[in-house]
């Protein structure tokens, strides 16, 4: 009678239940294929500024753009000639600041076709998503079509705003 017991005991098969496994399986699989079509991977080729040790060339008959991220204003200038214009920056609205920054600049544009560069000089306490917009702005020409818009100045460079006098001379 034991030994019929034990017998027993030895030949029931367990069968491995994968039902909840695969129902996980069924909804995972379309949700990430879904998911995978909308992401989609933005990149924008910045110039950083580079160590003290390089040497540094400066093209005495090239025009350079500069647009200077204050707290209160952003700056164009050409880096010899100066300030050629300053927005006042509203944070609530950024758009009309931005807007006249690009006016400005697709007027240079007009004049110096060839130029494809600029630098922005942000502030150390700048946020991320003024930069973004300012280089946006700076980049392309808003289009108010379906058209492509158009290109001002696609070779950004990042760097550090200058001190301004007034804060020079307080330190």
């Amino acid at each position: 009678m034991r030994r019929s017991r034990r017998r027993n005991r030895r030949e029931t098969n367990t069968e491995l239940n994968i039902t909840a496994f695969m129902n996980l399986m069924v909804v995972l699989i379309p949700f990430l294929l879904l998911t995978a079509v909308f992401s989609q991977v933005s990149i924008l080729k910045l110039n950083l500024p580079g160590s003290a040790s390089e040497p540094q060339v400066e093209d005495t008959e090239q025009f350079h753009l500069e647009v200077i991220i204050r707290t209160d204003r952003l700056v164009l200038a050409e880096r010899k000639a100066g300030v050629i214009s300053e927005y006042p920056i509203n944070l609530e609205d950024m758009q009309p600041s931005l807007t006249g920054l690009n006016a400005k600049l697709q007027e240079i544009k007009s004049r110096q076709a060839e130029n494809r560069a600029i630098t922005i000089l942000a502030e150390p306490d700048t946020s991320y998503d003024l930069i973004i917009q300012t280089m946006d702005a700076v980049r392309v020409i808003p289009s108010e079509t379906d058209e492509l818009p158009g290109e001002l100045f696609p070779d950004i460079s990042l760097g550090s705003a200058p001190l301004l006098a007034e804060s020079a001379v307080g330190s």
